[in-house]
């Protein structure tokens, strides 16, 4: 697969991201570590050799799942994982990456990522400089390669960038969440850093599986997405339709296609989780779908049946 420059590093990453939040288990149902290993480990095979994770994401067993996955080819992947909102002190970042490193059986994180910005979730205010300061010291100790950040608004993101190199902004960005675009996406253009899209299939809603009236189970963190509730779904089954026909002339999938638009935004990644190998393959294949600037348009039409009608709130949750 192809690789790209990650922001300003000598970082090289693949257009396609292995997302793992599902393999820390919570907030997600019928998550088996082995069936979490195998999907990890047929990205690889199918040439995704960058992989994105938190120290958040069940306490750490998400970097302990990728660890086991991958701990024998480390030097052929890149390993990006995060510190959460309620680590962002000096010693508590150090910390943080330290045990991040413990759990990912590594002595070097390639891009460490500041999950939230402070104060998020009613966590107490630490001010960008201290928390970019422990940041810049990884960096010079090794420990760290490049910083990142996630869920930063342009002005966030312009505010920690007073105090190091940003090389990469993860923010929520798919066809059907497109708020990155208007905000900070002109900034990371002008500053070359990497858009790092979670959720870029909608939490599996632009993969077209789900149908009229679905219901979640108890406990998984979809049943808050604010894209599955109401008229919201209903446009997105609407445009969905309206994507088949698109999907069935590049003789792909809507997943595929959905992946292949954003990898074709400016300086974009597309982080794409799994839950079985088979998945993880599929998505692989995005990276050959090629879309003429015509494509690009009529998708970019189709999606706005969706994003013209969300308020101004750039989170996906409706968490209480």
């Amino acid at each position: 697969m192809e690789k790209r420059r990650l922001g300003n590093s000598d970082i090289e990453i693949t257009p396609i991201i292995m997302g793992t939040w599902q393999a820390g288990k919570r907030l997600w149902v019928g998550i088996e570590d082995a069936e979490t290993v195998k999907a990890i480990r047929a990205a690889y095979d199918a040439g995704i050799t960058t992989v994105d994770t938190a120290e958040v994401y069940g306490d750490g067993h998400s970097e302990q799942i990728v660890a086991q996955a991958l701990h024998d080819v480390r030097d052929k992947v890149v390993y990006a994982t995060k510190v959460f909102v309620n680590h962002l002190k000096y010693d508590q970042v150090i910390e943080a990456c330290d045990r991040s490193l413990q759990n990912l059986q590594t002595d070097y994180i390639d891009l460490y990522q500041i999950h939230w910005p402070s104060g998020s979730f009613k966590s107490e205010k630490v001010p960008i400089e201290e928390t970019m300061q422990a940041l810049n010291d990884l960096k010079q100790t090794g420990k760290i390669r490049a910083i990142g950040v996630s869920n930063f608004s342009r002005a966030q993101l312009e505010a920690a960038a007073q105090y190091g190199r940003i090389d990469s902004l993860q923010p929520p960005y798919s066809l059907f969440w497109r708020y990155v675009e208007t905000d900070a996406m002109p900034y990371c253009i002008e500053n070359n850093i990497s858009i790092w899209a979670y959720s870029p299939l909608a939490q599996g809603l632009l993969t077209g599986k789900f149908g009229p009236g679905h219901q979640f189970e108890p406990g998984d963190n979809r049943a808050d997405n604010k894209l599955f509730k109401g008229e919201n779904y209903e446009r997105a089954l609407l445009a969905l339709e309206k994507l088949r026909p698109i999907a069935q002339r590049h003789q792909t999938t809507l997943a595929n296609l959905a992946l292949a638009w954003l990898m074709a935004q400016p300086q974009t990644c597309a982080i794409a989780g799994f839950r079985h190998a088979e998945q993880a393959a599929d998505n692989a294949i995005a990276a050959q779908v090629h879309l003429s600037a015509d494509d690009l348009a009529e998708i970019d039409a189709i999606g706005r049946i969706v994003t013209d009608h969300l308020d101004d709130n750039p989170v996906m949750w409706e968490w209480s």
